[in-house]
């Protein structure tokens, strides 16, 4: 007989084990989550976490193991199993229904009805109460209830996912998967704030998060998963960041943010008064080989439109842009012939090709090299794609490995590879680390300021100011679709760069 739970533990799993194929997902997990506690589940990209919270879902089953829900055992048969017990998720990579509306998604399961016939008034109420809990003020981002999911931004869809999550009340547990990735500061507050409030009414929260003070601001209590295994757990006010870094990645962490020498040269990308059909309505920058610009700004407020423009993704109304000695809009193609690369911040609908393998999608834009007369010879594709496998710690099966069978943060780390192998000389990072681990985004800090002391040019949009102002020379703000002007890390402050971006 299998020992009972403690007085007021909500959760309890002892030695859960999963894998898939020869894979060990999960190899031995042991976590204890209290009743009305936020607990943190911490690890690098590949560790478990979201296999753990797939299984706590009802997505997949334990191969081994035992989980108790409120010292019941607790084995759901599938998702609906699971809500039905009081589990609640929002995805990392969303789940949402593309051609319905946003107040059908939200209610989606739970869809009130009158007489048998959906009450739609009802559902818009109860969506819109449930998304007015995710405004922050006139910044905020405004969804409407009838909007197609599907004609959303990726910061908009990630809202809406966690208002659906929200809007069921009755959740014992909810299960959150990087929730912030997609926000910016304010809209993060907010969620932190409703987290807070969740847990005051009796309700526990499991949070995932590669933000590490967002994790010291919510949670009470975490665990740490290392190759899917428990590697340590306790209270988040007894231990010290470092101590946390050193149990995820199983060494010390010196320098998140490397400095290396470099110097701004010539001007290679320069944007005179650029409005694109939805936004920015006026952008003006200039970027010089040596450099890291960044782009600061609230979700919303056009810093994504911008770099798509650039790319030739997004069609542009008027100004004009240079690279340096071609003039005007391109396709993305033709960009990519002029040394300029995206990293797209929709890594699942753009930044990757899932159904490929690691090695295709690392190699999949530039080619040459390859072979002999313009042919692929699938060991030299293979060797190049290790090359950037180890560089960039890509944790993966090997270069034949398909891309869709990687963690999201693994996925985000494959885009950026290929970015590296076209070898490009001007690179557009939209929120280059989300979801990324912070023993990853110490890696990916150390290869942009490697590319930048290479004589690369990189701008990167990024709403996470500590990363803009440890990794960047410049900073310029976008608020409602007009770019300020860039200015020195030095002469700025996060304060008064987050009270640019407001209005403030």
């Amino acid at each position: 007989m299998s020992e009972p739970a403690a007085p007021g533990d909500r959760l309890v799993l002892r030695g859960v084990r999963k894998s898939f194929g020869a894979t060990a997902a999960l190899g031995g997990v042991e976590m204890v989550v209290r009743a009305g506690e936020v607990h943190a589940l911490i690890g690098e990209n590949g560790a478990g976490k979201s296999t753990l919270l797939g299984l706590l879902a009802g997505a997949i089953a334990p191969d081994a193991g035992e989980i108790l829900l409120d010292g019941a055992p607790y084995r759901p048969g599938g998702p609906r199993d699971a809500r039905l017990a009081g589990v609640a998720i929002v995805h990392q990579e969303l789940s949402l229904c593309p051609h319905l509306t946003v107040a059908e998604n939200v209610l989606l399961g739970a869809l009130p009805t009158r007489h048998g016939l959906l009450a739609r008034a009802e559902m818009h109420a109860r969506a819109k109460a449930a998304l007015a809990q995710l405004r922050s003020g006139d910044e905020g981002v405004v969804i409407a209830p009838d909007a197609l999911v599907g004609d959303l931004p990726p910061a908009s869809r990630q809202l809406v996912e966690i208002a659906r999550a929200l809007a069921q009340t009755s959740a014992r547990v909810l299960l959150l998967d990087e929730p912030t990735s997609s926000l910016a500061s304010d809209d993060a507050s907010r969620l932190l704030g409703l987290v807070r409030a969740l847990k005051t009414r009796g309700v526990t929260v499991v949070y995932i998060s590669h933000f590490l003070e967002e994790v010291r601001e919510v949670a009470d209590s975490f665990t740490v998963l290392r190759d899917g295994k428990t590697v340590g757990s306790g209270t988040i006010a007894k231990t010290d960041l470092s101590e946390l870094v050193r149990m995820m990645v199983g060494r010390q962490v010196d320098e998140l943010f490397p400095t290396t020498p470099r110097k701004a040269g010539e001007i290679v990308l320069e944007v005179k008064d650029l409005a694109g059909v939805v936004k920015p309505s006026s952008a003006s920058l200039t970027l010089r080989r040596g450099e890291v610009l960044g782009l600061a700004g609230l979700v919303g407020a056009g810093r994504t439109e911008l770099v798509r423009a650039v790319f030739g993704l997004d069609p542009v109304r008027k100004g004009e842009i240079r690279v340096a000695a071609w003039t005007g809009t391109a396709s993305p193609g033709r960009r990519l012939a002029q040394g300029v690369g995206l990293l797209s911040e929709d890594r699942k609908g753009e930044g990757i090709a899932r159904s490929m393998s690691v090695a295709d999608n690392i190699t999949l834009s530039k080619l040459t090299g390859l072979g002999p007369a313009g042919l692929v010879m699938p060991e030299r594709q293979r060797d190049a794609a290790r090359r950037w496998i180890e560089r960039l710690g890509i944790r993966c099966a090997g270069p034949d490995q398909a891309a869709a069978d990687l963690s999201g943060g693994n996925q985000q780390k494959l885009a950026l590879a290929r970015l590296l192998h076209h070898d490009v000389d001007v690179l557009l990072l939209d929120e280059p680390t989300r979801g990324i681990d912070v023993g990853s985004k110490a890696q990916v800090y150390e290869l942009i300021a490697r590319q930048a002391a290479l004589g690369k040019a990189v701008l990167m949009v990024s709403s996470y100011l500590p990363e803009l102002f440890g990794v960047c020379d410049r900073i310029a703000v976008m608020r409602r679709g007009v770019l300020g002007s860039a200015r020195s890390v030095s002469e700025l402050s996060q304060h008064g760069v987050l009270l640019e971006a407001t209005g403030g």
